[in-house]
């Protein structure tokens, strides 16, 4: 089991329905909910190396700040995330372009159909 993990996602059902099943698969010690990704993002940037997440799951488009303007403003500081926070896109999207180049960014682990499903769950614990 992981310490903690973040689900970024401005769909609260979605928040639910993914926090519930990683309840369930006993993912993580602590999931952290956000609706929107600008909080997320001021928590990872001021909180101690020590205490980010080991996952988070990131959906691409979301009022205000994106997941795409999230993942640049850490890849500017990537080096503080990069073997320590392992973002997996989560996403209803079906665009190729976005996949290819959300898979572009060192921080991407990986790009998810919502909904997350209990062998990705698994996947994702195997390998962080």
């Amino acid at each position: 089991m992981i310490e903690r993990a973040y689900i970024i996602d401005d769909d609260e059902i979605s928040i639910f329905l993914t926090s519930t099943l990683l309840e369930t698969a006993a993912f993580a010690r602590k999931v952290e909910c956000y609706l929107f990704a600008q909080p997320a993002l001021e928590k990872l940037q001021h909180i101690p190396e020590t205490k980010l997440p080991e996952v988070i799951f990131l959906d691409l488009n979301m009022p205000g700040l994106t997941g795409w303007d999230f993942l640049d403003i850490l890849t500017k500081q990537e080096d503080r995330y990069l073997g320590k926070s392992n973002i997996y896109i989560l996403t209803s999207s079906v665009n190729v372009h976005e996949k290819e180049l959300a898979l572009s960014y060192r921080l991407v682990s990986g790009f998810l159909r919502k909904p997350l499903d209990e062998c990705e769950i698994d996947r994702i614990k195997e390998g962080v």
